[in-house]
């Protein structure tokens, strides 16, 4: 039984790390939104997901921006890795009310 709860919170990290891949954060937050460690993180890589998207959209500082949030994602997935909940400074708080939002909005 133990080494089964061993592979359970393993597969869990895994996932948890790959929500901060980019657009595959949505698929992490749609198959494993009941799993509360994976849907911290999920939220977490949505709201970084979307940041980014928005800064491309500004000319010039939107690469130094999105600089910023590929180091917020390479920092979420090593913190995921180890099975951490780390909150992402500034904005932490607020990716929990938004993945809440964006499961609503998409209804999935």
């Amino acid at each position: 039984m133990a080494e089964q709860n061993q592979v359970t919170k393993q597969e869990a990290k895994i996932w948890a790390a790959a929500s901060y891949l980019w657009i595959l954060s949505l698929v992490v937050l749609a198959a494993r939104k009941n799993n509360e460690y994976v849907r911290f993180h999920a939220n977490q890589g949505v709201l970084l997901f979307v940041a980014s998207v928005i800064f491309m959209l500004i000319p010039g500082l939107g690469w130094l921006l999105n600089i910023v949030v590929a180091i917020a994602a390479i920092t979420g997935i090593i913190k995921a890795w180890q099975g951490e909940k780390w909150a992402l400074p500034a904005v932490g708080g607020m990716a929990k009310s938004f993945g809440d939002w964006i499961i609503k909005t998409l209804k999935i």
